[in-house]
This record gives structure tokens, C-alpha cells and sequence, in this order.
């Protein structure tokens, strides 16, 4: 499976990163705006809607459509873990269905003193088999424009 990471330092304190990337409206933040994200619905562990913090064994139901072009792809997401141990903390969402083979996002941070480290690490398969692998390093092109936004809006709106 092919691996796609970014790591960035945040001037803010770990439980605001945390807090932030915890609910479904930080996800809706960073992400860019020729994704044309859209949030179906959100449900947490045990079914209730909208749930503030985004637990283990949430749900994400989305759908994006990349530069306004073609029809919208869906995308649904689920919380497989999520752990708080002091001066670190990470989640990881799992795509159950949607455009990729399998997608396995694990979202890390760590204290620095005052600061955060945030590390991204994606975990990916492409459809159609072979060609798909063949193919992965090259998804890196359309990863990395998306992840460095997502890291600098981080900054942006932490700092």
C-alpha cells in the first residue's frame, strides 16, 4: 500500500489542535475550496446526529466534487481510534466507502513546549488493481497541494 505524509509545527498548544481537529466543522475548515466538500451527515458511536466531538466509531457521510467537474463522488469515513495519552493524542479515520481502494488517515500531534507538532500519514490503495498500484506514486501530485493547505490553514487559524 502506498503512504502519503506531511508533518507541520503549530505556535499553539496541543488542546486547541486537538479540540479543533476533534469536531466535523475542522474538517470543513481545512479543507480546500476547489474540493467542493459537502457534509451529508455526521453520526456518532451510537447513532446520534451531529455529535460535537467526532469519538471513535463516528461516521462522516460526504461528498466532494473536485473543481466543480463531473458528479460528486461520494465519501463515507469512520472513526477506528482515537486516544488521548498527555503530551500526545491521534485519530485515525478509515474511508468504508468511497473513490479509493482504501484510505487509512491517521492524524497525530504532539506537544513541543507551547507548540504542536501535527503529522499526517495516509495510507492508501487506488482502484483498479494493478493499474491503481502502478499508478499510486503519482497521487502524490493531487496529496500534496491538499495536505499543504490543510497544514498551513492550521496554522492560520491556530496561531
Amino acid at each position: 500500500m502506498a503512504t502519503y505524509r506531511r508533518r507541520t509545527r503549530v505556535d499553539a498548544p496541543l488542546d486547541s489542535v486537538w479540540d479543533f481537529h476533534s469536531r466535523v466543522s475542522g474538517l470543513e475548515a481545512l479543507t480546500p475550496d476547489w474540493l467542493n466538500l459537502r457534509i451529508e451527515a455526521v453520526r456518532g458511536p451510537d447513532g446520534e446526529p451531529d455529535p460535537g466531538i467526532l469519538e471513535t466509531g463516528s461516521r462522516i457521510d460526504a461528498s466532494i466534487r473536485p473543481f466543480g467537474v463531473g458528479p460528486r463522488q461520494r465519501w463515507t469515513s469512520v472513526i477506528t481510534d482515537r486516544v488521548r495519552d498527555g503530551a500526545s493524542a491521534y485519530f485515525r479515520d478509515e474511508m468504508v466507502d468511497g473513490p479509493f481502494r482504501r484510505w487509512e488517515h491517521t492524524h497525530r500531534f504532539f506537544a513541543d513546549g507551547a507548540k504542536t507538532v501535527v503529522d499526517d500519514r495516509v495510507e492508501y490503495a487506488l482502484p483498479f488493481g494493478p493499474l491503481g498500484e502502478a499508478v499510486a506514486p503519482l497521487a502524490r501530485v493531487g496529496f500534496e497541494p491538499m495536505f499543504r493547505y490543510r497544514h498551513r490553514r492550521t496554522r492560520a487559524l491556530l496561531e
